[in-house]
């Protein structure tokens, strides 16, 4: 039967497909419910949760745990950056293809979900290499000058590095929330000083909506 955290965040998400997996869920566990002998009812109706709203999830995040989200929940962040390249210095990488390809690699080697980290990419630039925004951030992940050269990025707007760079970030953001990926999110979007600062997600609007759109995606 599947967790009550799934839930939550499947009937929080507001997105159209999201609400379609937690109907095709419950519809799962309807019949498997209908299947039980009366105790194994009794048993199972003991152990649901009731479904909570994304507004009390953001409230109640800072002390749940999502370890079981990551495929390497502990495993350390290398502090130096990944420099080698897939493709030669003169073929461009452009297409959604080869950008899938560098997520897959880097998120293995952190031991990150690469869905998640696809879904943070699409939210952030598109799957648009070239990205760049008011404020300064570039590239896939859309690493903020500091960020990327403490991450020991030195080109950001080249796919390779920002990606591995990002995906170091955000394993860091992971660690650092003990796997709690909502918490892990938001620090990645308003920073972990504001995550720590309201002890869970930080009341932007902004930030929420930014984790509410990727968990759509990710889920």
């Amino acid at each position: 039967m599947f967790s009550s955290m799934i839930q939550n965040l499947l009937s929080s998400s507001g997105q159209a497909s999201a609400m379609q997996r937690a109907v095709q869920m419950n519809n799962y566990v309807n019949n498997f419910n209908a299947q039980l002998t009366p105790v194994e009812k009794k048993q199972a109706d003991a152990q649901q949760t009731q479904v909570q709203s994304f507004d009390k999830v953001l409230k109640n995040s800072a002390g749940v745990k999502f370890g079981d989200l990551l495929s390497k929940p502990v495993t350390k962040v290398n502090a130096n950056i990944y420099t080698a390249q897939a493709n030669s210095a003169s073929e461009k990488i452009t297409t959604r293809e080869q950008i899938k390809n560098i997520i897959f690699r880097a998120s293995k080697r952190h031991g990150v979900d690469e869905k998640l980290v696809n879904a943070l990419v699409k939210q952030e630039s598109g799957f648009n290499p070239n990205a760049k925004s008011k404020v300064g951030a570039m590239g896939l992940m859309q690493l903020m000058p500091a960020t990327a050269k403490g991450l020991g990025v030195t080109n950001p707007m080249d796919p390779e590095q920002n990606v591995e760079g990002g995906v170091k970030y955000l394993k860091s953001m992971l660690n650092k929330y003990n796997g709690n990926v909502i918490l892990a999110l938001a620090a990645y979007n308003a920073g972990p000083g504001a995550v720590d600062k309201y002890s869970g997600v930080p009341p932007y609007k902004e930030t929420q909506n930014y984790v509410k759109s990727i968990l759509a995606n990710y889920l």
